[in-house]
């Protein structure tokens, strides 16, 4: 069986926020947002996770990868085995469930990979203001290319998506990996 056409389309990497120039909520549409996990609510953190996926031509969201995490306790070490894939579940649930529609003036509308930063506060309170700032990633594209250099970290990436991601500098794809 072969993949669909579609399946080797190269796909544009775009800093969080940056969709807004081709895409758009439906009118009315309220994104849902991360729960924060039952498991680890006794610990009462302060929590916040990058959070990379693709935004398919059919608006719908998939390929989840955590690509940064930060918590009050311990800053980027996981407190606890498990801890960071809780928080990644939970932003990729709510992520499951966005849907967007190309603006009018896009054209023909193409998968792009971007990251939502994704904030759980205390589940008695809200998450301080500067929470957002520990997970943000200026450029996407950047972390992406030091998460493939990093072996340990190569796993977090889905490899045939990774390879079709538009990256800077141009010619990464013609470098061994």
């Amino acid at each position: 069986m072969t993949a669909p056409a579609f399946a080797a389309e190269p796909v544009r990497v775009v800093n969080e926020g940056g969709i807004k120039t081709a895409w758009a909520l439906p009118p009315g549409t309220r994104l849902p947002a991360p729960v924060y996990p039952p498991q680890f609510s006794d610990r009462a953190l302060e929590v916040c996770v990058g959070v990379g996926y693709l935004l398919n031509a059919d608006g719908s969201t998939s390929h989840y990868a955590l690509l940064k995490a930060w918590n009050s306790a311990s800053g980027q070490r996981e407190p606890s085995p498990g801890f960071w894939a809780a928080f990644a579940q939970s932003a990729a649930d709510a992520l499951q469930h966005w849907r967007f529609q190309p603006r009018p003036e896009t054209g023909r509308p193409v998968p792009v990979y971007t990251v939502a930063t994704m904030l759980f506060g205390k589940p008695e309170t809200t998450a301080s203001p500067q929470l957002r700032q520990r997970c943000a990633i200026p450029n996407l594209a950047q972390h992406l290319i030091a998460i493939r250099a990093d072996s340990s970290k190569r796993r977090l990436l889905d490899t045939d998506l990774f390879d079709r991601m538009q990256l800077e500098p141009e010619d990464f794809k013609t470098r061994p990996h």
